[in-house]
């Protein structure tokens, strides 16, 4: 066991968070110290290691440090990077776009044209945004279009996972498919309800659509039948929904979808053909290019904060990886980009506040690649960074989860705990890996930042119990 002396690190010249007013002296021996020794002694998982750091940011000095500099992997906590990064940026309250043109003329009820769909990467698009965009295409001054519906997809590259996102995830809702055009996040949404004895249930998927192809093979209290499942041909890439098993009661699930980009302009063309519109030529995707017969129908928009909340609260993959592209866009100003674009401007924060992006590996926004490798030192510097800008902190605090309140802790640091209502951080959960990085208010008055990283355990449960247990003793030993 390695308890670091924050001291000893000028003398290895290792640089140190100047950017952000750091005055990192050695913790004395204090009673945190004392008590998160003891933890680390006693109640750290067998068989696993851990990095912890914790910081006061009232007397802004470091209160504890064991192996706060080592890399690990950060799972879900990699998420705070990423947003602190693209909340940095001057343009960070632009809402998310997904507009709507026709290009051509329009002549006796006709369109001698096409429809554009302009995707902004908003991951918080759904089946009543959807509906919201029909009705209003479906209003325009024509019924018939002489041409297709055309989806641009150009913000980014055609790539549609993550580095190091793993191939037998899918199709699992929370590994989505990466597109600018996102329908409720690539997902069908499954529900199966019982009928009569032996035979199928009744199955609704949301959204609607002809994209995709149901196959129930369920059957009504059942056991023979086996367990509920809902799934697709996914080792073919394709999109038959099969929906099997026992239901005696109502059940549900989540599928993702192959393709995004088709299933949002197909479940569109279902949509404006239900309202009466008709179409001469399938949906296809080409990129939008402006001239005298461009014109505008409808952009649709969804809040930035909208969708850190939902980011934050039930970490989602796939809004860390639209805020990515749109960090991406915003530090680049170019179109048809990679996650590396953002990447780059995710390292150059890391420089800024003088960590040294050289020292880390960041290869993803959300923290499903096992490819990051990042250290708690690190995810406290970017806190600290957010705690000191005006414009950053607010919009970060109100959408981590609250110890035994909402989000990934509702479940965590019940009501008794000094931990409960205090307590606000971002959880990080991939096999062998479980994270706690935020903010708290120790017992004298003190804010406190803190990073804990668990590692190479085998039971998340017995992480979480001593995250927990760490939370609350800085919490009540900070005097």
């Amino acid at each position: 066991m390695k308890k670091t002396i924050l001291s000893s690190l000028f003398l290895l010249g290792v640089m140190l968070p100047t950017g952000i007013n750091a005055q990192e002296a050695a913790p004395a021996v204090t009673p945190v110290v004392s008590y998160l020794d003891s933890l680390v002694q006693h109640c750290l998982p067998k068989g696993s290691h851990a990095g912890i750091y914790v910081y006061d940011m009232t007397a802004d000095c470091p209160l504890y440090a064991y192996n706060h500099d080592k890399l690990q992997r950060p799972a879900s906590t990699m998420k705070l990077i990423t947003t602190i990064t693209t909340l940095a940026q001057p343009q960070a309250d632009e809402p998310f776009r997904t507009e709507v043109y026709y290009k051509g003329t329009v002549k006796k009820n006709t369109l001698n044209g096409d429809l554009y769909i302009v995707g902004g990467m908003d991951p918080e698009f759904n089946d009543a945004s959807m509906d919201s965009i029909a009705d209003i295409i479906a209003a325009l001054p024509f019924k018939k279009v002489k041409g297709r519906i055309y989806g641009d997809v150009s913000l980014k590259d055609s790539i549609y996972w993550g580095t190091g996102w793993i191939w037998d995830d899918t199709p699992a809702y929370y590994q989505p498919y990466l597109s600018p055009l996102l329908l409720n996040r690539g997902c069908v949404d499954v529900e199966a309800e019982p009928t009569a004895p032996g035979q199928p249930a009744k199955i609704t998927c949301t959204p609607a659509s002809s994209y995709y192809n149901l196959v129930n093979q369920t059957a009504t209290s059942t056991p023979d039948a086996g367990r509920f499942s809902a799934s697709r041909n996914w080792l073919e890439n394709g999109n038959d929904l099969i929906v099997k098993g026992n239901v005696e009661r109502k059940r549900s699930g989540t599928v993702n979808i192959f393709g995004p980009e088709g299933f949002f302009l197909q479940t569109l063309q279902d949509r404006l053909e239900a309202r009466g519109m008709k179409f001469e030529e399938t949906y296809a995707v080409r990129e939008l290019e402006k001239d005298d017969n461009t014109v505008l129908v409808l952009s649709y928009e969804t809040p930035v904060q909208q969708v850190v909340n939902q980011l934050m609260k039930k970490s989602d993959n796939l809004n860390t990886e639209a805020m990515l592209i749109r960090l991406a866009h915003q530090s680049t100003g170019k179109r048809h980009l990679s996650a590396e674009d953002g990447l780059q401007a995710v390292r150059a924060l890391i420089d800024s506040i003088g960590l040294g992006a050289e020292n880390y590996r960041v290869a993803d926004g959300c923290g499903l690649s096992n490819y990051n490798s990042i250290s708690p030192e690190l995810l406290v510097g970017f806190l600290r960074f957010a705690k000191s800008r005006a414009d950053i902190y607010p919009k970060l605090y109100q959408s981590l989860p609250i110890a035994g309140v909402d989000g990934t802790l509702k479940s965590r640091m019940k009501q008794g705990t000094p931990s409960y209502n205090n307590v606000h951080a971002k959880t990080g959960t991939i096999s062998g890996i479980s994270c706690l990085a935020g903010y708290c208010t120790a017992a004298n008055g003190h804010e406190l930042v803190f990073a804990i990283m668990n590692q190479n355990m085998l039971s998340g449960r017995d992480a979480r119990i001593f995250q927990d247990k760490v939370c609350d003793g800085m919490i009540i030993s900070v005097k």
